[in-house]
Formats: C-alpha cells, sequence, structure tokens
C-alpha cells in the first residue's frame, strides 16, 4: 500500500511544465489568433467611441442607438446557434476562413452605409458571421494546447481587446477626426484581408475532433450539446459575463463628452492608456490563473470591477488625468475577470462537443448582450444631442448586481471543472498503476 502511494504521488506530480516554452507553430496560432481577434473586437469597441458621432450625423437617439449596438449582439446569438451542429463536423481552419471572410464583406459594408437603415443592416451582417469567431479560436486553443498552458494563451489572446484599445480605437478615431468615420470600418477590412491570407497559407488543419464524432446529424449534435446538464451551468455564468459591459459600453463616449465634458479630440488619449494598462496586466493576469485558483482570481477582480463602475458612473466633470486613473482600474477589474472565467469555461466539454459548446456558449453571451443593450438604451435618456446623459448611474447599480450574480454561477463552474479534472487524474493513476503492477487497480484510490 505504501509503495502504491508513493507511485500515485509520482504520477500526480508529472504534469506538463506550466512555464514550458511554446513552439514557433503555437508561437504563429497565438499571434494569428490574437489579431483576428483584435480585428473583430475592434470592429465592435469602435462604436462606443465614435457613438457621439453617429448619433450626431445619423440623428440617431439613445434608443436606436442601442439597437445598432445590439442588432450586431442578436445576429451573433443566432449564427451561433445555427452553426453549433455544424462546427464539430468540419476541419475548425476551414470553419474560420469561412466565417472571416463573411465578417470582413459585412464590414465593408459598414464603411459604405450612409443612413441608419444601412447601418443597421450592416451591422446585422457582420454580427452573423463576427459573433463566432471568437468560439472558434476558442475551440482551437482548447485543441491546440494543455490545459495548464491555456491561462497563458488567453491572457496573450486576450490581448486583443486591450490593443483595439492602444493602437486600434486611437488610430480608428483619428481616421475618423482625418477623414470620416467611414473610414474607420475600410481600414479593419484592409488589415482583415491580410490577416485571411495569412491564415489560409500558413495555419494548418485543425481536424482531431473529427475521429471522435459520435453523432451524425448536426441538429442531434447541437441538441445533445444544448441538453447537457454540465454544459448548462457554464453557457449561463457566461451569458451574465456579457450583461455588464454590453450596458455600460454602447454609450461610453457619449458619457464622456456629455457628462465628463471630455472632447473628441481626447478620446483618443483616455483609450490608449487605459489600453495600455490593460495589455500590462493581462499576462500577468494569464500566468496567475494557471498558478492559483482560478474563482478567488475572478472574484479579485469582481470587487475591483464593482468598486470602480459604481465611482465611473457616478463622476462629475473632473481634468483628463483622473478620468484615465479611474479608467485604467476599471479595465484591470474587468480583464481579472475575463481571463480566468474563459479558462475555466474552456475547460468544461469534452473535444468531440467543443465546437458546438463553444458556439453556443457565444451565441447566448451575444444574445444577452443584445438584450442588455436594449436594455441600456431604454435606462439612459438624452434630451437633447447636447445635454448630459440621464440614469447613467443607475446602469452602474445593475451591472453591480450582475457582477455579484455572475460570481456565484463561476463558482459553480469551478467546483465542476475541479471535479473534472479530480476523476480525470484519478483515471490517470489507476491507468499507469495497473500498466506497472500488471493487474487491474481497484476503483478506490487514497
Amino acid at each position: 500500500m505504501k509503495q502504491e502511494r508513493q507511485e500515485e504521488q509520482e504520477i500526480r506530480t508529472q504534469t506538463p511544465n506550466v512555464n514550458a516554452p511554446f513552439t514557433p507553430y503555437q508561437k504563429f496560432l497565438i499571434t494569428i489568433l490574437a489579431l483576428l481577434q483584435f480585428t473583430v473586437i475592434l470592429d465592435f469597441m469602435v462604436l462606443s467611441p465614435l457613438g457621439d458621432v453617429l448619433m450626431k450625423t445619423l440623428s440617431i437617439p439613445p434608443a436606436r442607438f442601442g439597437l445598432v449596438v445590439s442588432s450586431y449582439a442578436f445576429s451573433a446569438g443566432a449564427s451561433g446557434i445555427l452553426a453549433a451542429g455544424f462546427a464539430d463536423k468540419f476541419d475548425r481552419k476551414k470553419l474560420l476562413l469561412f466565417f472571416y471572410t463573411g465578417f470582413i464583406i459585412g464590414t465593408l459594408c459598414c464603411a459604405f452605409a450612409n443612413t441608419y437603415a444601412l447601418l443597421l443592416a450592416a451591422r446585422i451582417v457582420t454580427g452573423f458571421f463576427g459573433g463566432v469567431i471568437g468560439s472558434i479560436s476558442m475551440a482551437i486553443i482548447t485543441d491546440m494546447f494543455a490545459v495548464n498552458h491555456r491561462g497563458r494563451v488567453m491572457g496573450f489572446v486576450q490581448m486583443a481587446f486591450a490593443a483595439s484599445q492602444v493602437l486600434g480605437i486611437p488610430i480608428g478615431l483619428y481616421v475618423s477626426n482625418l477623414w470620416n468615420w467611414h473610414a474607420t470600418f475600410m481600414m479593419i477590412v484592409i488589415l482583415g484581408t491580410i490577416l485571411a491570407a495569412a491564415v489560409l497559407i500558413k495555419m494548418k488543419p485543425i481536424d482531431k475532433h473529427l475521429a471522435i464524432q459520435s453523432d451524425k446529424s448536426a441538429f442531434l449534435h447541437l441538441w445533445h450539446t444544448l441538453t447537457n446538464n454540465t454544459y448548462g451551468v457554464g453557457f449561463i455564468a457566461t451569458a451574465f459575463m456579457s450583461i455588464g459591459g454590453f450596458m455600460l459600453m454602447p454609450f461610453g463616449s457619449a458619457y464622456l463628452i456629455n457628462n465628463i465634458k471630455i472632447s473628441q479630440a481626447q478620446l483618443p488619449m483616455i483609450y490608449m492608456w487605459t489600453g495600455i494598462s490593460s495589455i500590462i496586466i493581462m499576462p500577468v493576469v494569464g500566468k496567475l490563473s494557471d498558478k492559483i485558483d482560478k474563482f478567488f482570481l475572478f472574484s479579485a477582480g469582481s470587487i475591483l470591477a464593482i468598486v470602480m463602475i459604481i465611482i465611473y458612473t457616478n463622476l462629475s466633470p473632473i481634468p483628463l488625468w483622473e478620468v484615465i486613473v479611474i479608467n485604467m482600474f476599471l479595465f484591470m477589474g474587468i480583464m481579472s475577470r475575463m481571463i480566468p472565467a474563459t479558462t475555466l469555461m474552456t475547460s468544461i466539454p469534452e473535444m468531440k462537443d467543443r465546437g458546438a459548446f463553444m458556439s453556443i456558449n457565444a451565441s447566448l453571451q451575444q444574445i444577452a448582450g443584445g438584450i442588455a443593450a436594449v436594455c441600456a438604451g431604454l435606462i439612459v435618456s438624452q434630451p437633447s444631442k447636447s445635454s448630459p446623459l440621464q440614469h447613467y448611474d443607475t446602469l452602474g447599480y445593475v451591472v453591480s448586481i450582475v457582477i455579484v450574480g455572475c460570481a456565484i454561477l463561476i463558482y459553480r463552474v469551478s467546483v465542476l471543472v475541479k471535479n473534472k479534472n479530480e476523476t480525470r487524474a484519478l483515471e490517470r493513476i489507476n491507468e499507469e498503476l495497473a500498466l506497472r503492477n500488471g493487474q487491474v487497480v481497484v476503483d478506490e484510490v487514497i
């Protein structure tokens, strides 16, 4: 018995090195996925800083602008559900190229839109294709990287969010100020075309999951994934994760300009410094999520986010540097939630269900976010084009309550993942002990 315990302990310690360097091809994958996410996130995020310009240029009231934002989310949610049944039936590279090409076409339509109706239609097309790209990327990461390396990978890939603020949004605003807002979307189209060519030429097929498919029907595969009780907790938790961002973000620039009295020319500075702080913190959070309890890290980020959201949504006119500092800490809290939560989510599904799980997950996230954006548009009001936004502070309190509810759900996800990992570890121990001893090991392992 003592020898068996020593062998078991030896097997438990034989885990991959958390700090092991990535191979050149893995580095390419991380880089290309981060850049793809950069363009998709920028396409969505740029609506916020352009919000004030769009609302005034196209005469869009807050409620209708909320619909512009939510139309992308609802469209992305619908495509996620439609694609979920097929997500594990194809090579992930081909699936990625198909949806990314559609995303580029949708963004091109945004660049040529000159009325509210055309912009709304263009956002629907862009959302239909762009909303699935993140889930495909997460499935690729889960297939290609061990679980104890995914925190680092997520930290780098999620840097796309910060990079879109440091580089994308300031450049996009500069291009918009130099020419017009249409040019900002054209810039994304050009960059996206270059990245699509790199994926086509350099990325290898990712199709190992095809060999273990059990559902021949795409509909059955979708149904089995949807009705899996273990997956359901992850779906609901991810939906709650998106509500806060979709409520606060659409009216961010309008709030800063009309309530805090920040000028349009000062906006790039705010987004740039906020992004720089995120670029610094995200790799740190990624490494921490591989080394310490992910729920503990998520909880710390949630507490910071709640404090900063309440402060931010109750601001009166203050100097630019104070706005920058508050935004930096706010996004620090948000990023410290996003990375550990996303890493936990990737550990829930089995390999044969990863594509479907990620697609449904992204779909519910977008739908929940779309509903949140519509609700935010109904809560916030603006009597005239230049008057301060009203009831923005109410959004802060609502989002804070949602964050608390999300923490409860993420705790349940954390428990599920720990139990699943422990079960797998015991199975691996039993298998290796059986091979060493030349006999079947009893089920109970102390």
